[in-house]
């Protein structure tokens, strides 16, 4: 294994998502992710553009935005985020913006679809309830979905 795919691997297994994985998982995973870096500043993701990437937070901190509610809500290191426009074929529901510089893990649409595929039991249960609380805040004010 190389040393960039290693890093990736150690990198991964500090997100909450991908934590019930097995190394075997977490390498084939790893093996389709990128390392992205993002200045403070920069938007990742923008609300209405169309979803084809998801992201893993690794180091520092975004903030998310719905642009009739304001700020969401504030992700830090093993948050994640992408993932409601990729399972549901829509456009992003929310805008997300580094408020401090950002190191991101990030797969591309076929290669969440096969990260799904491949670590189905650890990922599933965790990736469900997520988007059920997300999907339930962004139809009740007050709530604050974002945060893993």
């Amino acid at each position: 294994m190389d040393d960039h795919l290693t890093d990736r691997v150690a990198l991964l297994g500090g997100v909450w998502l991908f934590s019930d994985c097995t190394d075997d998982e977490l390498e084939r995973i790893a093996a389709l992710a990128q390392l992205v870096e993002v200045p403070a500043g920069e938007v990742v993701v923008r609300e209405g553009d169309p979803g084809e990437e998801f992201y893993a937070i690794v180091a520092g901190t975004a903030v998310v935005s719905i642009a009739d509610r304001g700020d969401m809500a504030e992700l830090g290191a093993g948050s994640f985020f992408g993932e409601m426009a990729l399972l549901d074929g829509g456009d992003r529901v929310a805008t997300v913006t580094a408020t401090a510089a950002l190191v991101l893990l990030r797969l591309q649409r076929d290669a969440f679809n096969e990260t799904l595929a491949l670590a189905m039991p650890a990922l599933a249960p965790k990736l469900l309830a997520v988007v059920g609380r997300r999907m339930r805040a962004l139809e009740s004010p007050g709530e604050v979905p974002f945060g893993v």
